[in-house]
């Protein structure tokens, strides 16, 4: 099966480098579906779920926004922030997610609605690829 490179780079780190059959990926504009010999492209991503397939393996990390390019002999992403499934700190993803909701329950007049629904969406998406994660952990 053929592969590509997939690079996945932010401020503070490499968080992935590896071949890999396929990425799909939160873009502004919709989701991309990536496999090797793909056109090259530039694009914005949103906050969301990126999905990378190798062989019969899935992996699932949160990433919470950045610039997504595709050139003809790998995939590079530049995100804003990254984190593996399994780096999710499942707690404070939860509390975020109540300030949220607070926050969006009792308005008040200086309330940046957009910025804390941003807030929202971004501590359900970690939720969720944590989810995955533990959804495909044994039983212990």
């Amino acid at each position: 099966m053929a592969t590509l490179r997939l690079e996945i780079i932010t401020a503070e780190r490499q968080v992935f480098s590896d071949d890999v059959n396929t990425v799909v990926a939160p873009g502004v504009e919709g989701e991309l579906g990536i496999l090797p010999h793909h056109a090259p492209l530039i694009t914005m991503l949103k906050p969301g779920e990126l999905l990378i397939r190798k062989d019969s393996e899935e992996t699932y990390l949160f990433v919470s926004g950045g610039f997504l390019e595709v050139r003809p002999d790998k995939i590079l992403i530049l995100a804003d922030a990254c984190e593996r499934a399994e780096e999710i700190d499942i707690e404070r993803a939860e509390a975020a997610k109540r300030r949220a909701e607070e926050r969006l329950k009792t308005r008040t007049p200086e309330l940046d609605v957009a910025q804390v629904q941003a807030a929202l969406l971004r501590s359900l998406v970690r939720l969720r690829v944590a989810e995955r994660k533990r959804r495909k952990s044994p039983l212990r």
